[in-house]
């Protein structure tokens, strides 16, 4: 098989004309043309860092988007489904990917559970991982976001770290704000990636101690033009939604690197070579030898696919994708029980006070990182009662796998007047979390997310509106453009019960994160992050 183009090459920064032969999906020789070729062949793209469960999709049903934008690999981490289901959800990953043309590499989750301080469903030892690197599609530790356990050298986590450094794997990292004696000691350990930077200090600083440095620009994460001059090392998305991806994905990446003033050939090595090299993929570059991953662009600006070719296979031509997902499913993995209105009540020490000062989350658009805050709240029939006005309002996280724990507070931003939203999308336990005016709305939404085996709902006076998640509670077998549909009808849903938030329920899923500062919701209680330890969540 002969292909014919004006071929990138990542390695002297060169358009040139030439004929790419291909045996077996490999690129056996390149020979230099004098004519010039109206098409740009370019490597095939590849995200070096994702959640596939974030954007709501199996694997093969991502695979149906992606490839339309160039991507042909991505380093996918299934550390959510991990935490729901331990090593039988990463098979599911595992074998619905091996269904698509898309290049699947996983990573093994190196935090499963992520803390001690929440309850999951899965647990992932030394053991699980060494196995797992026993496959050459597992190609890296996944990111190790218990970062206190690292500079603690915490047994567990040290044994995980031993095992990706007997396989020779890489350590992705995971350490957003970590600076000082504390990123060393975190460095010293082997981790060799982060993610997390959001400032040109924090990535500088990282960079200066041997980390390579991801670039995300996701549905949440836009840090591109922060980063722009850090150097880093790899554009990816992290976490991206299934309606974002119907737009683009690395492709647009592309776009808004060269749109900021990154010189083409810098932004293109920031998706194809310097992934391939750090996780030792065959592919990353128009080279003898390698896979012929081969994407073609309109130009190195607006980078426009038009065909796509994987291990030496048309997947992608004239708009027409030659791919088709059928995904199966799972076992149900929400046990729940019925709930009431009164399982939500915030109760009062002392009954016969008429007010209390509460410890309040706070909550930011486009951010992950909460606030901590306080609000003096009435209190009736010795029940701590939200203020609507305030727009301080009720939280709880419930433990989705059995046991019924739950846990009730109080949280700032959402703005909602009256109704509840509940996910059991909620990193990275993912158990079921609910905000809302009062403990009826939020035992409705509950119960729906029970009766669905897992989703998305907000509920108001008059109206539910829901998007099942029966595979594992985090995705649907559907395709992107159904789950992108239903998602963005429920978030016009949310902003008109008063949400000014630009992704409600992305917000609502990392309040459950602890360990991301500052101040999170588990299923055991109100944690803070800093501090590492539970507070209470009435001051006084």
């Amino acid at each position: 098989m002969i292909i014919k183009g004006n071929i990138l090459n990542v390695y002297t920064d060169e358009v040139y004309p030439a004929e790419i032969r291909i045996e077996h999906g490999i690129i056996q020789s390149i020979k230099e043309v004098n004519k010039y070729f109206k098409d740009l062949i370019v490597p095939g793209f590849i995200d070096s860092h994702i959640h596939i469960e974030s954007s709501l999709l199996t694997p093969s049903r991502f695979a149906e988007v992606a490839l339309k934008h160039g991507t042909t690999s991505v380093v996918a981490d299934p550390h959510e489904i991990a935490n729901v289901m331990g090593m039988e959800g990463i098979e599911y990953m595992y074998e619905d990917a091996k269904h698509s043309p898309l290049n699947y590499y996983f990573t093994a989750p190196s935090c499963v559970p992520t803390t001690s301080f929440e309850t999951a469903g899965g647990k992932i030892n030394a053991h699980d991982i060494d196995s797992l690197f026993d496959r050459d599609d597992f190609v890296a530790l996944g990111e190790v976001m218990d970062y206190p356990a690292v500079i603690a050298h915490d047994k567990k986590m040290m044994d995980k770290i031993k095992v990706a450094k007997k396989h020779e794997k890489p350590i992705d990292g995971h350490a957003p704000l970590l600076s000082g004696f504390d990123l060393q000691e975190y460095v010293k350990c082997g981790i060799s990636t982060d993610h997390e930077c959001t400032t040109l200090k924090e990535a500088m600083e990282k960079k200066r101690q041997g980390m390579k440095i991801m670039i995300r620009e996701g549905s949440e994460n836009h840090s591109l033009e922060a980063l722009l001059h850090s150097g880093g090392d790899f554009l990816v998305s992290d976490d991206l939604k299934a309606e974002d991806l119907i737009e683009g994905h690395l492709d647009l990446s592309l776009r808004k690197a060269v749109d900021l003033g990154m010189d083409p050939f810098d932004a293109i090595k920031l998706v194809t070579c310097n992934p391939a090299r750090h996780y030792g993929i065959n592919a990353g570059a128009i080279v003898p030898g390698r896979k012929a991953d081969l994407v073609f662009v309109d130009n190195l600006e607006d980078f426009n696919v038009k065909r796509v070719i994987i291990n030496g296979n048309t997947i992608y031509k004239k708009q027409k994708l030659l791919y088709r997902a059928n995904p199966k499913s799972v076992r149900n993995t929400i046990n729940l029980k019925h709930r009431n209105a009164n399982d939500f009540d915030v109760k009062m020490p002392n009954p016969k006070a008429n007010s209390a000062i509460v410890n309040v989350i706070s909550v930011n658009d486009d951010s992950i990182i909460t606030g901590t805050s306080t609000a003096k709240l009435n209190v009736e029939k010795g029940n701590v009662i939200p203020s609507v006005f305030e727009d301080v309002l009720k939280i709880s996280v419930l433990d989705r796998y059995g046991r019924n724990t739950i846990a009730n507070g109080f949280v700032r931003g959402f703005g909602i007047k009256n109704g509840a939203i509940a996910s059991s999308v909620s990193h990275d336990s993912h158990n079921v979390i609910v905000v809302g005016t009062n403990g009826h709305y939020m035992a409705e939404a509950v119960n729906n997310i029970h009766k669905n085996k897992g989703g998305l709902v907000a509920v108001s006076a008059n109206e539910t509106v829901d998007l099942p998640l029966p595979i594992a509670g985090l995705m649907s077998p559907d395709s992107a453009g159904s789950v992108a549909e239903k998602s963005n009808e429920l978030n016009e849903f949310v902003k008109s019960m008063g949400c000014n938030l630009r992704s409600p329920f992305t917000t609502l899923s990392f309040i459950a994160l602890p360990v991301v500062p500052t101040l999170k919701m588990t299923n055991k209680g109100l944690f803070d992050v800093n501090k590492q330890e539970f507070i209470d969540v009435i001051k006084q």
